[in-house]
């Protein structure tokens, strides 16, 4: 195992800073469609467009995009009862790269992550954010390696750029939290945690840490 490598606070806010600044969506809006005209010139009113005709003028790109939203708005109420089942289908989309053979490298990856061959796992996650840079779980999984190797500048690092690409992610920004509150940064650790529990009200290690953390950071009531 690597040695761990120690960070400045600072430094591991200002990259978690920059990493939250970036929370523009990544998709491109649909233009409507132009009007079109008959034969003889005349303008013809364009027929009413229907949803199954506004489904397909949609790229896969952006299909990807208007679910993940939806399961986000159903994750975020903190009454629903079923929030483990659209936790599971957000994971299971942030899972997808569209790619076979980049699937593959990170099933590959998993497999090794499982036997603790992390040297072996990094090799494959090093490949799959080579050759698919805009796929934050390549990044959001070696981010998850660095981490259990006690690499924490590198697990940073590998976080702020999958927030980059999907500022929603939850499981990033919970590993954020837990490495700054290693570091003892605190204020840093629990916004972190805030940010994850506006979006994800249900996960409850992220309640408890912000229970543990409020009280030293905002103050205790006298």
């Amino acid at each position: 195992m690597r040695q761990k490598l120690r960070l400045k606070h600072s430094v591991a806010s200002a990259m978690f800073a920059g990493a939250l600044a970036a929370s523009s969506p990544l998709w491109a809006q649909v233009a409507p469609p132009e009007a079109e005209t008959e034969q003889n010139g005349a303008e013809q009113a364009p027929a009413p467009e229907t949803h199954q005709d506004f489904e397909a003028d949609l790229t896969e790109a952006e299909l990807r995009a208007r679910h993940l939203d939806g399961l986000f708005e159903r994750l975020a109420e903190p009454e629903n009862p079923d929030w483990q089942r659209i936790q599971g289908q957000i994971w299971a989309a942030w899972s997808q790269s569209g790619s076979a053979s980049m699937d593959l490298l990170m099933n590959r990856a998993e497999w090794a992550m499982e036997d603790r061959d992390y040297e072996t796992a990094l090799t494959h996650l090093n490949d799959l954010v080579r050759l698919a840079p805009n796929f934050a779980e390549g990044w959001n999984k070696r981010a998850t390696v660095y981490f259990l190797q006690g690499e924490y500048g590198a697990s940073v690092a590998d976080i702020q750029k999958t927030l980059l690409l999907e500022p929603r992610h939850f499981g990033a920004l919970s590993g954020l939290g837990i490495i700054l509150d290693r570091l003892g940064d605190k204020k840093g650790a629990l916004t972190a945690y805030r940010r994850v529990v506006e979006l994800h009200p249900n996960m409850e290690p992220a309640q408890e840490a912000i229970r543990r953390l409020a009280p030293d950071v905002d103050g205790r009531e006298l």
